[in-house]
């Protein structure tokens, strides 16, 4: 049985890498090296972070609105979250003074300027957070996923978020 060895042969190698070939770049080189105590590695990489260039931030970026409607879409919604948990745990543990019509009667006594803003309030996450996540399930459904579909829900979302707080407002 024949042994098959793979590579060049050392004649061929010979020509190969030869200096004609090659020149200098064979050529070895010493290199110095210095040995340094462990904590000297934390400065040296300080000093290489110092001189890194800093990365792009949000400031570089004009805002678009897929990502300012999908941000809002989570803040609205976090907003919701912690007025709902807020006002069922306040009915929970304070039954005797935030009751209906302790709220009621609060609430009533306010000018209305005061009560229209509060609704304002309430309604514009409402209804931003509930359009969009219609828009979104439509997304899901397959419906609207071009550019320019993106775009127009984008649009109509913000047009109804209008109109839906207007009508919560002053109805």
């Amino acid at each position: 049985m024949s042994t098959i060895r793979v590579g060049l042969g050392a004649p061929l190698r010979k020509v190969i890498f030869s200096s004609r070939h090659f020149g200098t770049r064979l050529a070895k080189r010493s290199v110095q090296t210095q040995s340094l105590p462990p904590s000297a590695s934390v400065e040296i990489l300080n000093a290489q972070r110092l001189r890194r260039p800093e990365s792009p931030y949000l400031t570089i970026y004009k805002p678009q609105l897929t990502s300012v409607l999908s941000i809002g879409n989570r803040a609205t919604g976090a907003a919701l979250s912690v007025v709902l948990f807020g006002f069922s745990l306040a009915y929970l543990f304070a039954p005797v003074t935030f009751d209906s019509t302790h709220v009621v009667e609060a609430v009533a006594g306010l000018p209305d300027a005061v009560k229209y803003a509060g609704k304002a309030l309430l309604a514009a996450p409402f209804a931003f957070h509930s359009l969009n996540g219609v828009r979104h399930l439509s997304w899901d459904m397959g419906k609207f996923m071009t550019i320019k579909g993106v775009y127009q829900t984008g649009y109509v979302v913000l047009a109804g978020t209008a109109a839906s707080t207007l009508a919560l407002v002053f109805s």
